[in-house]
């Protein structure tokens, strides 16, 4: 295999790792506030939903979740399953998983609030609305982004495991290259890639949080 193509290869990995690393986080962090709220709802059955969903995608491997997502609408639908659904399936299993991890993430930054801080809003003549996005929402993000940093550097390292649905990203690239070439070099490539991909996510996050320092 000539480095050329060799190149290209570990680099259409990269590609699609970023991929799931970005389209996740896209739709898992505002999916995970929808479903905190459910889990500190008033009503019986929306909380009973969503902290069952929690405890479902918390407790059973992500792996697992990706094959019943690929494999349920033939099984479950009759449905013909596509060469291109792999890709999808992997995006929705990734944010249906990270949105619970996320959503638990939410609620006890949520719950750390102060009651006083809402009464306070409330005598100020602020709606829940005005007093959860003007005043909640800032601290809880200043809170949350520490845990919600180590979420997303288990996420880069966890876009791995898309090779179940043989969805070709930077580890299985890498590995092909590495049985095809009997060398260890693309394997150590792929461990660079991700450790210099967790450095830029954690530098981002360690900035964010220092812009948002003045809500402390």
């Amino acid at each position: 295999m000539s480095m050329t193509t060799m190149l290209q290869l570990l680099g259409s990995g990269m590609l699609k790792t970023a991929a799931i690393f970005f389209l996740t986080l896209l739709f898992s962090l505002p999916l995970g506030l929808i479903f905190s709220f459910g889990r500190m709802s008033r009503n019986a059955a929306l909380k009973g939903v969503s902290k069952f969903y929690i405890s479902v995608m918390r407790g059973t491997p992500l792996m697992l979740q990706m094959i019943v997502v690929y494999f349920a609408p033939y099984y479950v639908f009759g449905m013909r399953i596509a060469a291109g659904y792999r890709f999808v399936a992997v995006i929705i299993s990734f944010v249906l998983n990270y949105a619970a991890y996320f959503a638990e993430i939410y609620r006890a930054g949520i719950e750390s609030i102060p009651r006083g801080q809402y009464e306070a809003a409330e005598v100020l003549g602020y709606n829940k609305v005005q007093t959860f996005v003007k005043i909640i929402l800032p601290q809880v993000i200043k809170r949350i982004l520490p845990p919600v940093t180590n979420e997303m550097i288990t996420l880069v390292k966890d876009t791995s495991l898309a090779f179940v649905l043989t969805v070709v990203e930077m580890f299985t690239a890498a590995k092909q290259i590495a049985a095809k070439e009997t060398s260890i070099l693309p394997l150590m490539a792929a461990g660079l890639f991700y450790y210099l991909f967790n450095l830029v996510v954690a530098a981002v996050m360690e900035h964010v949080e220092k812009r948002l320092d003045h809500y402390r």
